[in-house]
């Protein structure tokens, strides 16, 4: 079972929480040129191998937004953070 610790709540199982996606990914400027690249952003998804950065929602406690890098083939927990602290490419 994955442990997350919260940065506001501390130490919890997964359960707890939603995953909801690719936290490195970057999207592209709004506008009808870029339809292509919003058809990529949106829909095609990579599938790492090691670190990745995923967007994760403490949906059964505060609610809040994080960011966890976590390692794909051994599924540690390296690193929790909130949202708003995560690295832009």
């Amino acid at each position: 079972m994955l442990r997350i610790t919260c940065p506001y709540c501390g130490e919890r199982d997964h359960d707890e929480f939603s995953y909801f996606g690719d936290a490195s990914k970057t999207y592209p400027p709004l506008g009808a040129e870029h339809h292509d690249a919003w058809v990529d952003a949106v829909y095609l998804r990579d599938n790492p191998k090691g670190e990745h950065l995923e967007f994760w929602q403490h949906t059964l406690a505060c609610r809040r937004w994080l960011v966890v890098r976590r390692d794909t083939v051994s599924h540690d927990i390296l690193a929790v953070m909130p949202a708003r602290e995560r690295p832009l490419a």
